[in-house]
């Protein structure tokens, strides 16, 4: 069995740095990685706030544990009180790293306290799905035009908005995406989650009010979609953030007054939606969205309200 490391600064969990080690040279993206650090430092501050080391671990202190993960008194890594209670598909991803975490420590021989399957994940809610109708989604994707004043800003953010759209690409995958993955006839060459890699395609649409805004540039930098400050470039290795085109999604859809819940992620859900009820096939949509399995794409294409409506009064044996 390997010897602990004394100086490891995680005193409550032994081999942590070793875990993210292996999770790195396993080649997971720095995404992932940080999610199970962050994951891991809920439960070690758990751990210190009930005075339990590690290998006193029980399969109470677990029940404890997911009791205080749904509670409001909840702390952020950082010691802060959390901003908001964690949704049951937050906590079972919490949770989720601590089990991949006991597994290694298995791995390597570490005798546990705890088996990853004494971890149980919660019982998820179920929630009604919703997309925001067609002529919705279109309002917002085309809300930049009309709300900002700066027209860099403008196309840049309307050129963001038409390829998450046009393409179901992840909003992680859009700021990360680079000059050199697009080719000239619009294919989108993506290294998805999991190292997972396929193409995706642009609308001719989107591809012009992409060419629109890359024309605007006069930079050599490698990123698509960067930011600014006025009409300056902050920095040449930086690119917009997830948070701030988040933000401004929210400030579009409050202006336009769209009652449904909308996010980046929506867009996501809203292509494979509308795709589907274009006709397309689900396989095909699988592949567009980068799914391991057609489960998953299924539980992504949301049929509207409306359509469902449309459905029933069309096919009902009894409809008049």
């Amino acid at each position: 069995m390997p010897k602990q490391n004394k100086k490891n600064k995680h005193i409550n969990l032994p081999y942590f740095d070793d875990f993210l080690l292996n999770l790195k040279v396993n080649n997971y993206s720095e995404e992932t990685q940080y999610n199970y650090e962050r994951d891991l430092k809920i439960f070690e501050e758990f751990l210190k706030s009930i005075d339990t080391p590690f290998e006193k671990t029980t399969k109470m202190t677990i029940h404890q544990y997911k009791a205080y993960l749904a509670s409001i008194d909840r702390k952020t890594p950082a010691g802060q009180k959390a901003p908001k209670k964690l949704s049951s598909y937050s906590i079972n991803r919490i949770l989720s790293s601590l089990r991949s975490y006991l597994t290694y420590l298995i791995d390597i021989d570490y005798k546990t306290p705890i088996t990853p399957e004494m971890v149980k994940l919660v019982k998820t809610e179920r929630k009604h799905p919703h997309v925001a109708e067609f002529e919705d989604l279109v309002k917002l994707i085309e809300s930049p035009t009309l709300f900002e004043k700066d027209k860099k800003i403008a196309a840049r953010n309307r050129a963001m908005l038409e390829v998450l759209f046009a393409t179901g690409m992840r909003i992680s995958e859009l700021v990360n995406l680079k000059r050199d993955q697009i080719d000239d006839q619009g294919r989108i060459f993506i290294m998805g989650k999991g190292k997972k890699q396929r193409f995706v395609y642009l609308t001719e649409r989107a591809k012009k009010y992409l060419d629109e805004y890359l024309n605007m540039r006069v930079d050599d930098i490698e990123y698509v979609f960067i930011p600014y400050r006025g009409s300056r470039v902050k920095k040449k290795d930086m690119k917009v953030s997830t948070n701030y085109l988040q933000m401004k999604i929210k400030e579009y859809r409050e202006r336009l007054k769209i009652n449904v819940p909308t996010s980046a992620h929506s867009l996501r859900h809203g292509f494979a939606t509308y795709l589907a009820e274009s006709g397309a096939n689900p396989a095909a949509i699988q592949i567009l969205l980068g799914h391991e399995s057609l489960d998953t794409t299924t539980r992504y294409v949301h049929a509207s309200d409306r359509y469902a409506e449309k459905t029933l009064k069309k096919y009902h044996p009894l409809k008049e």
